[in-house]
């Protein structure tokens, strides 16, 4: 899918790794916006920046999302590379490297879409090639998802969450609405109630400008938008707007529940938003081809099931998702013979896609929201909901469900996809349950449950305060 004809060159990882107030940025290095947003063909060469640079393994293409599945507990990380093994461990430093590039890779495709937010909108037409308000609308709205995506993503995993600090008032990641173009600030840390209502704002923006007849799952869309509000509602427990936003989805056509474990690397309707990989895409070897096959499949071999995941799937017999279907033996990273994930089966092509947002996700949120709040929204049981996603798994209908419940099924249908560490954060549980490593480390609110503020960008930066433990 990628697409390098355009490429944004105004980095926001610049932000923070310049020494000087300003940059010196010569025509011979770069294409200024007057150039890039000159017209609609060249606007839309942007766009495709911005989703190539969220194709990274250091964004949604595998490394954040396999850290933030060892430092819980679905992973039993196995590797030796240092930085992988400290946040494993508990024993991260502010200057760990993997943390600092997801960092400014994040950054760097929020500056991307800030600069479609702000550059967009003045685009001109051509004689032959009316670019029209409702296209630049569109194209807005997909930036300011792009944006409200990453801001979730950082947020998760840069400051406490909301359960650690029930009014909000805790730092989390500054918020950059502004694309740099020169001239370098020092933007302070906001937040996470700031953050959150950034979000929300984008996205009910981008609800209503992204074009509503697409059901392009490789772009942002309106149902997309309105999946990433019912994630950001459950974990704000705002119960009715989570459960009202995650039914909008699933009554959305286009988006279904797929009857079977195909899907991974397709565009099935299951995918609500994912993006397609070739040969260089998701780049680097911490990508999720790469992290979670065996070194027998050309993966690094450093992320087989964890002995804690593998015994709640076997808890229930039968369970597709533990089948062959989903997991194969592999070699791991010492030369051991263990059980990964076949989600991501292409190693050696280093080609897999990433699931970013699916609808079995809004199925669950609508019944822990339902059950939590004491609602009906959609007319579903919370019972209901979740034995829709266990008949697919091949598992007997429950006949209620309680919290934890719906807990483990979220467990076993997105292993491995990087939901779980917000699950158990959002419920002040501790990322690794009694008698598994660095358990009294990981309890809700310590201090190495989240990442390090990057030593690089607090050297920099003045008005950047370190996470507490760092």
């Amino acid at each position: 899918m990628k697409n390098k004809n355009i490429l944004l060159i105004f980095m926001s990882s610049l932000l923070f790794l310049s020494c000087d107030n300003t940059l010196d940025l010569s025509p011979e290095d770069s294409l200024t916006p007057d150039v890039v947003f000159s017209n609609e063909s060249l606007t839309n060469g942007a766009v495709n920046g911005m989703y190539s640079s969220a194709q990274s393994s250091n964004v949604l293409s595998g490394t954040y999302d396999a850290i933030t599945e060892w430092q819980s507990d679905n992973v039993k990380f196995v590797g030796s590379f240092p930085t992988f093994n400290d946040i494993n461990n508990y024993t991260t430093l502010s200057d760990n490297g993997s943390i600092a590039t997801i960092w400014a890779a994040h950054f760097a495709t929020i500056n991307q879409a800030n600069m479609l937010i702000k550059f967009t909108p003045n685009v001109p037409s051509t004689a032959t090639d009316e670019f029209t308000a409702a296209e630049k609308a569109n194209i807005v709205g997909q930036a300011k998802f792009m944006r409200a995506l990453m801001n979730l993503r950082l947020s998760a995993c840069f400051g406490h969450q909301l359960q650690q600090n029930d009014k909000g008032a805790n730092l989390s990641i500054p918020l950059l609405i502004e694309p740099f173009t020169g001239t370098v600030t020092f933007p302070k840390r906001s937040t996470l109630s700031e953050v959150h209502a950034q979000i929300e704002a984008d996205l009910l923006d981008a609800v209503a400008s992204i074009n509503s007849s697409s059901t392009d799952r490789t772009r942002a869309t309106v149902a997309g938008a309105k999946a990433l509000l019912a994630r950001l509602y459950l974990y704000q427990e705002k119960w009715g707007k989570a459960a009202d936003y995650a039914n909008q989805v699933i009554n959305t056509t286009g988006f279904t529940l797929a009857t079977n474990f195909a899907f991974y690397n397709t565009l099935n309707p299951e995918l609500i938003f994912t993006l397609q990989n070739v040969a260089g895409d998701a780049a680097g070897a911490e990508s999720y081809s790469k992290m979670f096959n065996g070194v027998n499949a050309n993966g690094r071999g450093d992320c087989p099931f964890s002995q804690n995941l593998k015994d709640l799937f076997t808890a229930e017999t039968g369970d597709l998702r533990f089948g062959t279907a989903l997991t194969r033996n592999g070699i791991n990273a010492i030369s051991a013979t263990d059980l990964f994930t076949s989600k991501y089966p292409n190693g050696t092509s280093n080609t897999d896609d990433p699931p970013v947002i699916r609808i079995s996700e809004m199925y669950l949120i609508r019944a822990e929201a339902n059950l939590r709040g004491a609602l009906t929204v959609g007319g579903s049981t919370p019972v209901q909901d979740v034995n829709r996603i266990r008949t697919r798994a091949g598992l007997a209908n429950l006949s209620t469900v309680d919290l934890t419940s719906i807990l483990n099924e979220r467990r076993k249908e997105f292993c491995f996809e990087g939901l779980r560490r917000m699950d158990l954060l959002r419920n002040n549980l501790p990322l690794r349950s009694a008698g598994l490593a660095n358990s009294a480390q990981s309890q809700p609110g310590a201090d190495k449950t989240i990442f390090p503020i990057p030593q690089r960008e607090m050297d920099i930066n003045p008005n950047l305060v370190q996470n507490k433990g760092y």
